[in-house]
């Protein structure tokens, strides 16, 4: 007890120490992952929250995984999949929470309607009768009930292929159905709506007017300063609020792509390798031992119009065992060798019987070849090969297929050793011709085949391809290296990126806008390259200059332009946006206290040395005027009654300055009735609740993403 009681009495002294180097870790561990987090305080496991629903990282990963499984998707394509499901798990959340609200469900009799429903069910396509089309729910509901039984590990993986893959999605889509349901519901044409559209729609109106345009003002002499851009975006910041901080930087590249010296380098290897490629007997070891960039198989035939390759005619001319070449192919030199030719059919059609020795209702190798040449020695006694195939034959789809179980493929088709059996192609392509009949083995069993036709006969080709890429020396790629480091380490900032790039007589390119989760830098590049840069520009500061970054065939060196956060954009970012609007502000002012001076019409027209215009037949419903255009600002002038045989007060529009005094204002035939505007109500209001309801759901939520720790 003694020595308990010791550690007890000393034990604050270590847990101070270890404390102690906790903090220096943490400190330290500060520093080297600098802003994007890390170490002890770092959670690594919540990826992002959404009101307050955890979405776990663990969990996502899996998600993608299973995506790539089902769908076959490649790595490269990990950051749109990444993206693609964030969005996904955000708004399955936010619906939920709405379901929940209003106790929308699936329940179990819904369920069973919408999974074995003939039109609906994802079981369709499996158990659907081939003949009849008939789907089988009796089939469907029994194989249903033994899937979630399953306890194997081939079961497990199916009930989870079935559940994420299809029931899930399902049962969202449901839910989604009937929310939209009640929101397409609440949808109403009040009687005093439907009767304004009425009127509005067969009003008629006439004006005369006086405008001034802007283009009577040269921009040049119109000064826009900081403080009018921001008051302007203030004023209008709905349309410019960003609800996501991005960046954007300016960058100079330095080319690694091949000098004049990789290219002929390149030239010359081929050139040295040319004799013993016409020498060699078997090309395809050759080409295995030295490479080439276009794979060779040996037993590969093209049918000679099918050849689309650079200097096809020249190299469709040799006859076997020449050369041709080097020439360029795209960024290769290539040598061609016609190896082999000889007459193919285009296209082939045939029929067969087969007997399985492999898979579902399988027969052992003895019992198969017995079958199958009983059946051979029928069809020559008189028993119809059709009505053999229908009797005999375990390839249902084929028996069930049109014309007669004849199938037809291309010589391509035939050749594609990775989806057609070869052994099978080579009785229908290349040993046998039209009317004969072989039994072939394959790895599926015996096969009974028929050739019925053997169509387009033409010389087919087999050519083999030297080919060596012109790509740039360890020496050109090291010099771009050494350029761009050189180019970061003496430009400190970003007066001195500029002042060293016009040194280099290079023009700084700007990017667009970079967000924190992006995988690509428009212009610049996309994947892991373009990820480490936008890391970088979320951990830098406006005016710092990277390091050179090595994207696709240059190395590039970028400066921190902007960093707009949350909110109005920079002025820099907002000018081209709205100088053109400014500007006209500034300029319908200018023609308001210079030019429209007057009473009438008639003197504001002498004051700003114009004429007084008519325009009759503007329609209320069509805000297109002619010989002024859209603008909003005049049509609604055009039928207010209170400017009737009056002058309105100047009118700021989207291309001039008006003036406006109403003349008439009339009603037309009504071109609609009242069930027609009322429907056309309904179903504006319907798509907007359709339309609009997730973003505004989106937009309302409160959303933690932290992917960019992450990822």
């Amino acid at each position: 007890m003694s020595v308990i009681q010791t550690i007890r009495n000393k034990g604050w002294i270590m847990i101070t120490s270890i404390g102690l180097v906790m903090i220096i870790f943490v400190i330290q561990s500060a520093f080297e992952n600098g802003k994007r987090g890390g170490g002890i305080f770092s959670n690594t496991t919540t990826l992002g929250k959404v009101n307050g629903v955890t979405i776990n990282k663990t969990e996502f990963d899996d998600e993608i995984t299973f995506i790539e499984k089902m769908n076959g998707q490649q790595a490269s394509s990990r950051d749109q999949l990444i993206s693609g499901v964030w969005s996904q798990e955000v708004e399955k959340i936010i619906n939920q929470q709405e379901y929940d609200k209003l106790g929308l469900v699936i329940g179990d009799k819904e369920f069973n309607e919408i999974m074995f429903d003939p039109n609906t069910s994802p079981l369709k396509r499996e158990f659907t009768d081939s003949k009849t089309g008939e789907f089988k729910v009796a089939e469907a509901k029994t194989a249903f009930a033994r899937i979630k039984k399953g306890k194997s590990v081939q079961d497990l993986e199916l009930i989870e292929k079935v559940n994420k893959g299809y029931l899930e999605p399902l049962i969202q889509q449901s839910l989604s159905q009937k929310y939209a349901a009640l929101l397409q519901a609440a949808a109403y044409a009040p009687k005093w709506l439907v009767e304004k559209m009425e009127a509005d729609n067969a009003a008629v109106a006439s004006i005369t007017y006086v405008s001034v345009p802007y283009s009577s003002i040269v921009d040049s002499t119109v000064k826009l300063t900081e403080e009018d851009i921001l008051a302007y975006a203030k004023k209008h910041h709905k349309q410019f609020d960003k609800d996501e901080e991005s960046r954007t930087i300016n960058y100079i590249g330095f080319s690694t792509t091949p000098s004049g010296a990789d290219t002929a380098d390149i030239l010359k290897q081929i050139t040295d390798l040319k004799a013993d490629f016409a020498a060699t007997q078997d090309a395809k070891a050759y080409l295995s031992k030295v490479g080439s960039e276009l794979p060779y198989d040996n037993e590969q035939f093209t049918i000679k119009s099918k050849i689309k390759v650079p200097n096809a005619d020249t190299i469709k001319q040799l006859k076997e065992g020449e050369i041709f070449g080097p020439y360029l192919d795209a960024s290769n030199y290539t040598v061609a060798k016609m190896i082999k030719k000889r007459t193919l059919a285009d296209s082939v059609f045939c029929r067969h019987i087969l007997i399985n020795t492999n898979g579902e209702n399988a027969k052992p190798d003895s019992v198969a070849k017995k079958t199958i040449d009983s059946i051979v020695l029928a069809i020559q006694n008189g028993l119809d090969f059709r009505k053999a195939m229908e009797q005999f034959s375990d390839d249902k789809a084929a028996t069930a297929a049109p014309d007669g179980g004849l199938m037809k493929y291309t010589s391509t088709e035939i050749q594609q050793k990775e989806k057609f059996d070869p052994d099978f192609a080579k009785f229908i392509l290349f040993d046998g011709k039209k009317g004969e009949r072989k039994i072939v083995k394959t790895k599926f069993g015996y096969h009974y085949i028929e050739i019925t036709e053997q169509k387009n006969l033409d010389e087919a080709l087999n050519v083999a391809y030297l080919s060596k890429p012109i790509i740039a020396s360890n020496e050109t790629v090291a010099a771009a290296q050494t350029a761009a480091s050189q180019f970061a380490a003496t430009s400190k900032n970003k007066k001195a990126f500029d002042e060293n790039a016009l040194k280099l007589n290079k023009q700084p390119l700007p990017s667009g806008e970079i967000k924190k989760m992006d995988f690509s830098v428009s212009s610049v590049g996309a994947g892991n390259d373009a990820r480490k840069m936008v890391r970088w520009v979320y951990d830098a500061n406006t005016g710092d200059i990277s390091e050179p970054f090595e994207m696709n065939d240059k190395y590039v060196v970028a400066v921190v332009t902007n960093v707009n956060k949350i909110g109005l954009p920079s002025v820099a970012t907002l000018r081209p946006l709205v100088e053109a609007q400014v500007r006209n502000e500034k300029k319908a002012k200018q023609i308001i206290d210079t030019k429209f001076k007057g009473a009438t019409l008639e003197a504001i027209a002498t004051n700003a040395a114009t004429a007084v215009q008519r325009v009759d037949s503007i329609l209320f419903s069509n805000p297109f005027i002619p010989s002024i255009g859209m603008e909003l600002k005049v049509v609604g002038a055009a039928f207010n009654p209170s400017l009737k045989g009056k002058v309105s007060e100047a009118i700021a529009g989207n291309g001039g300055v008006f003036a406006v005094r109403v003349e008439n204002i009339a009603i037309k035939p009504a071109a609609s009735n009242a069930n027609s505007v009322k429907h056309s109500i309904l179903q504006a209001q319907k798509m907007a609740a359709y339309t609009s309801s997730p973003a505004a759901l989106k937009k309302a939520a409160t959303i933690k993403d932290n992917r960019a720790q992450f990822y």
